[in-house]
């Protein structure tokens, strides 16, 4: 058994990954930690459906950790990782992190979006990039995995194989994006359901969101030249659920089906992700609780465009569901067990 260790349990996705491994037969439940000033007590007193687990949720001890756990996921606030990940990765143990801290290469560009000295500088270099479908092969061998945000997910995975084929230009690209507010986090869920529902609204518009450079660096490494895009994100009133539509320019004459089959035989065998048939698209109840990725495809003669949808759980695909896919390839696990049936 995999023995588990949860960081930062009382968030969204610190709850998704105890759902999710709660019932995966490999993995045993070893330590659920808060922060450094969270007070110990059951898990049943944090959420009651869990009361049959009893375990107890105890302030982040970083030695407690080391001598329980095999791997860590840390669904931490950005920077708080810096200091817990060098002594996790010097004690052996591998770390899965949620948070943005390992995920852009240079430093710079993460403290100018994220406002905070990287103190983590000398783990940067060794962090893979978790996308679990693209980057399968390094994540086999990763001690520190550097897990993508929902918006990138969703993107680069509709994106990639059109990228890759040479179907499109990477000029121009303008990328609408539509999250569920769970996006945002429990308080932000709270205030929107108390004082805005059923409202929708664009939010850091005008290249404002953090998740851009992450989206760039991406983007720019399928491309293999640097690449910059227009992101508009948007929150919908729903509470969980991701749907982003990518305009790209294309960079030859192609036709829908044709497109259709090339990804389909890009993702052959990889078991989360479902391209649609022709003149259906994703559809964000289809994704809702599964670890899913839907992508659907359409080329746009009349302006020269592909436009790719693509549709994921914020939460599972484009958080801790993806987390876990990514430990079960670290571990030399199939990368579906734990995840087919989440209930």
């Amino acid at each position: 058994m995999i023995r588990v260790g949860i960081v930062g349990i009382t968030g969204y996705t610190g709850e998704e990954l105890l759902r999710i491994l709660s019932q995966h037969h490999k993995a045993k439940l070893s330590i659920l930690a808060g922060r450094e000033t969270s007070p110990e007590r059951l898990l049943a007193d944090i959420y009651p459906k869990y009361a049959n687990l009893n375990i107890q949720c105890e302030p982040l001890n970083v030695e407690r950790i080391k001598e329980n756990t095999d791997v860590v996921f840390l669904a931490l606030p950005h920077a708080v990782a810096f200091e817990v990940v060098p002594k996790l990765l010097s004690a052996g143990k591998k770390v899965i992190d949620l948070s943005a801290d390992f995920r852009l290469k240079d430093s710079d560009t993460y403290e100018k979006w994220y406002k905070v000295s990287h103190t983590g500088k000398d783990f940067i270099k060794d962090a893979v990039y978790g996308l679990s479908e693209l980057y399968c092969d390094k994540v086999k061998s990763a001690e520190l995995v550097a897990n993508p945000g929902c918006y990138p997910t969703t993107i680069l995975l509709g994106i990639a194989p059109a990228v890759k084929n040479g179907f499109i230009t990477n000029r121009d690209i303008i990328i609408d994006s539509k999250s569920g507010v769970s996006g945002a986090g429990r308080k932000a869920v709270e205030k929107y359901f108390k004082e805005e529902h059923p409202n929708t609204r664009a939010y850091n518009i005008a290249g404002k969101h953090r998740h851009i450079p992450e989206i760039e660096q991406e983007i720019s490494n399928l491309f293999g030249q640097n690449t910059i895009v227009t992101f508009t994100p948007h929150i919908i009133p729903i509470e969980r659920g991701m749907l982003s539509v990518i305009y790209a320019n294309l960079a030859k004459k192609v036709t829908t089906p044709e497109i259709i089959e090339v990804y389909k035989n890009f993702y052959k065998g990889k078991y989360f992700i479902k391209i649609l048939d022709e003149g259906i698209l994703p559809n964000i109840n289809k994704v809702v609780n599964t670890n899913f990725c839907e992508i659907g495809l359409s080329v746009d003669s009349r302006t020269n465009k592909l436009v790719i949808v693509s549709a994921i759980d914020n939460l599972v695909k484009g958080a801790s569901g993806q987390a876990v896919q990514n430990m079960n390839i670290m571990f030399g696990l199939d990368e579906t067990t734990g995840l087919k049936e989440i209930n």
